[in-house]
């Protein structure tokens, strides 16, 4: 055999062990915030209630096209500062400080609402409405990261006050409470 055909082979044997791989490598893609574990279009609006933490889910999407939740030690959690919406502090005292007075978040993820309470909805309704209608005045803005990876920001709402009481709001409703 002579140098050119057995550096031909190498080439070809070079070649064809590097595509093995070609379309089945499992690389992550992106990562996105989730208010679930199992579906991660579920959405990245966390609302808070009185004494109701809440847990903030990560999912990655692969290069196979595959969604996977996210976790371990590489994951890490940030409420982006300052928060948004809230230009003063207005007749609800804009609890939403920065640093984030009213909500805390654990290394894993976990938001708990804190005191002060607050409510970041605003009643909108007008008479001759007999119900609420909910607006968010305000939200604090948090992210993930996994590894080189930042997900899309997600929000957090505050509901553990009472909102303004009025002709379309008798009980002082501040959003929706959780359905069960």
């Amino acid at each position: 055999m002579n140098r050119k055909t057995l550096f031909a082979a190498l080439a070809c044997a070079l070649l064809v062990v590097s595509m093995l791989g070609c379309g089945t490598t499992d690389k992550l893609q992106s990562i996105t915030l989730s208010v679930s574990n199992t579906d991660p279009l579920a959405g990245n609006g966390f609302v808070l209630y009185t004494n109701a933490p809440v847990q903030m889910y990560v999912w990655g999407t692969y290069s196979d096209e595959q969604q996977r939740l996210l976790g371990g030690s590489g994951l890490a959690f940030q409420i982006l500062n300052p928060p948004v919406g809230f230009a003063s502090t207005g007749e609800f005292g804009d609890p939403n400080a920065t640093p984030p007075g009213t909500v805390q978040l654990s290394t894993g993820g976990m938001l708990t609402p804190v005191t002060p309470a607050a409510c970041s909805f605003v009643n909108v309704a007008v008479a001759p409405a007999t119900t609420p209608s909910f607006e968010s005045t305000g939200w604090y803005t948090v992210t993930a990261t996994y590894g080189a990876f930042t997900t899309p920001p997600g929000s957090v709402y505050l509901a553990t006050a009472g909102g303004e009481v009025s002709s379309t709001n008798p009980t002082g409703e501040c959003y929706y409470p959780p359905s069960s």
